[in-house]
């Protein structure tokens, strides 16, 4: 999945978004995380939520650790985007939220058109 964590953070770049995740995508960050305790790791990630204007979970492979982050964000009101491929198990509390823009994507074009609506939405949002 890694390939695909790289173009979606790519992609919202290309698109202007500030992506402050990149410790998920970059392989040698996601190497020092070894060396962090858990507590450092939490208290990363819910500083960066807290920084952010809005929440863009691939959820295809489940992770309690961005089922958690996604609870987070919809606490603080943010706007959530969960993405997953067909062939996805996607949780029914993702799937039943009404809260959750919940996106499946078959390929990358269709992947960036989903990414593009989504920047769009939050720009009018903003308006």
């Amino acid at each position: 999945m890694l390939p695909v964590y790289q173009h979606i953070c790519d992609f919202l770049n290309h698109l202007g978004f500030d992506v402050t995740s990149l410790h998920v995508v970059d392989k040698d960050i996601a190497e020092t995380e070894s060396s962090i305790t858990e507590q450092d790791i939490y208290g990363r990630d819910m500083n960066l939520l807290k920084k952010s204007d809005c929440l863009i979970a691939e959820v295809t492979v489940p992770s309690i650790g961005v089922g958690y982050e996604i609870c987070r964000s919809l606490g603080l009101r943010l706007p959530v985007l969960c993405l997953h491929k067909p062939e996805a198990n996607v949780s029914a509390m993702i799937l039943g939220n009404p809260n959750i823009q919940i996106k499946e994507y078959t390929g990358q074009e269709h992947l960036e058109n989903i990414l593009r609506e989504f920047a769009e939405s939050l720009k009018n949002r903003d308006a």
